[in-house]
Parts: structure tokens; C-alpha cells; sequence
């Protein structure tokens, strides 16, 4: 009833799973991660103690094929199950229970697991790690919904659509750098689920992207003049007021402007 990706990202040490279905909030069953352990997708007849139990086992640095033969030597009803697995170093596995419901399988290489149940045929799991491999240089995040676009595309889950999820780990990456969660989004329920995560994928970049410091304006001048100008016709008295309000605060860097933000400050006018 579902597919997914579990993938890790080497450049930014990141961990991520995204996963579709026609199910009401996949999200809040799918997916676990840990940053610096791994990332667990648990699904068909889903046994949700496979994404704690997993992550605890991946942080004892078991490689991802040993946490799968751990969860499933241990569990009765694993013919029944499918997971997969991304560990510390980035190695993938995928298992798929013989009592699956066709079409049931899944992919696994170096950085990532796919899989996926009653499927639409045997061709989404092999698009969607085209889609992965053909989209190295895109950041994480939108690599992983391309695999998962790439899936629905093919046909998805042949019972339809629902809900789908992201979601992102990396140390300290969380909002105000006290957590791990990067990247926590869901669509519980929708027509058109993975396009909407897409949608939400778009403003997360917006409000919490980070600048780029090629791009970033100096503060001062005419520049400064502007935005002094544009702050009062809002009626704030600082771009820190303004920012706080609109949600822009994750993009401020002292004495410099992102040109994101001018635009949305220019944008607010009415």
C-alpha cells in the first residue's frame, strides 16, 4: 500500500526518508531517522517497532542488512512486512515479506533502499532509483521527492493516492539548532499528495533556506534607505520586527541583506 525511499546524502551528512501511499498520514508511520545512526522506512503490514528498535541498532554501528535480519528473525509476522534500511555509513537494504501483496519489491545500493507494496507493476521501484541516480547534483531534499515524483508517476500505489511524506535528518539542522529534524513535512491527506509536498517543499526552502553568502546585499546606503522606507509603509519599526512576523528570521545575517528576503520585504506591499 505504499513506496518509499530511504536514502543518505554524503555531502550535507544527512539521512532522509520520503514515502507515498494511499493511506491517511503515511507520515506518521513510515518514517524514523537518526542523525548520524540512519534511517528506517517500515511499511506493508507495518510493524512500527522496527523504526525505534532499528534506529537503536544502527546506532551500535550494525550495518543496515543485520538490523533487517535482527527486526525480522524476531517478529512472527515478517512474512507480512517490508522495510528498509540506510545505516551510518550509507549502505542499503531492503526486505519484502513473501505474503506482500503484489506488486512487492524493492531496490538497494550504495546510499539508499527502495521498496514498495501493492504497486501499480514492477516498473516504480526501478524508475524511482533512476530518478535518484539521475539527480546526484540536486540538494537532498528535492532528490529524494524527484525519486518519489518519479514513482507516483509510474503508477504508485494502484489503489490511488492519499498522503505522503519527507523527512530529513542531520545534527543540529533543526529549527534554532537544538535538533536533528531538518526536514519534517506531511501531507496527510490530499488528491494529489506528492505534488503538494512538493508545494511545501518549495516554501520550507523558502523561509528556512539557507543564504547564499556569494549573494548576500551589504546593509547600508541606498539599499538601507529602501528598506527603512518599506519597514515603516508596513508599520515595523526594524527588519527584525518584520522578519519575526512573516517567519523570515531563519534568513537574517547581521549587517547583510539575503536577496530572498528583499524580495518578499518588496512583495509585502500591498
Amino acid at each position: 500500500m505504499t513506496f518509499s525511499i530511504v536514502a543518505y546524502d554524503v555531502k550535507s551528512a544527512s539521512w532522509g526518508v520520503a514515502v507515498a501511499s494511499k493511506f491517511l498520514a503515511v507520515g506518521a508511520v513510515v518514517p524514523w531517522g537518526r542523525a548520524g545512526a540512519g534511517a528506517v522506512a517500515t511499511q506493508a503490514a507495518a510493524n512500527l517497532s522496527y523504526g525505534p528498535e532499528g534506529l537503536d541498532l544502527l546506532a551500535e554501528g550494525l550495518p543496515a542488512a543485520d538490523v533487517i535480519e535482527r527486526l525480522t528473525a524476531a517478529d512472527d509476522g515478517r512474512d507480512s512486512r517490508q522495510v528498509g534500511v540506510v545505516d551510518a555509513a550509507g549502505r542499503g537494504a531492503t526486505y519484502t515479506g513473501p505474503e506482500c501483496m503484489d506488486w512487492a519489491g524493492g531496490l538497494a545500493g550504495d546510499g539508499f533502499a527502495m521498496q514498495g507494496n501493492i504497486l501499480a507493476g514492477p516498473g516504480v521501484v526501478p524508475a524511482m532509483a533512476e530518478a535518484w541516480r539521475d539527480r546526484a547534483d540536486e540538494p537532498f531534499a528535492h532528490r529524494l521527492l524527484q525519486s518519489l515524483t518519479a514513482g507516483d508517476q509510474t503508477g504508485g500505489d494502484r489503489r490511488g493516492r492519499q498522503s505522503a511524506a519527507l523527512r530529513v535528518w542531520r545534527a543540529g539542522a533543526a529549527y534554532g539548532g537544538q535538533l536533528d529534524l531538518a526536514i519534517n513535512l506531511r501531507v496527510d491527506d490530499h488528491r494529489t499528495p506528492v505534488e503538494e509536498l512538493g508545494r511545501l517543499l518549495d516554501l520550507h526552502d523558502l523561509y528556512f533556506g539557507t543564504p547564499d553568502p556569494s549573494t548576500l546585499l551589504p546593509l547600508e546606503g541606498a539599499l538601507a534607505d529602501e528598506v527603512t522606507t518599506l519597514l515603516t509603509r508596513l508599520g515595523h519599526e526594524t527588519l527584525d520586527a518584520w522578519a519575526g512576523t512573516e517567519n523570515f528570521e531563519e534568513r537574517l545575517v547581521p549587517g547583510k541583506l539575503d536577496p530572498v528576503v528583499l524580495e518578499q520585504l518588496r512583495n509585502s506591499l500591498p
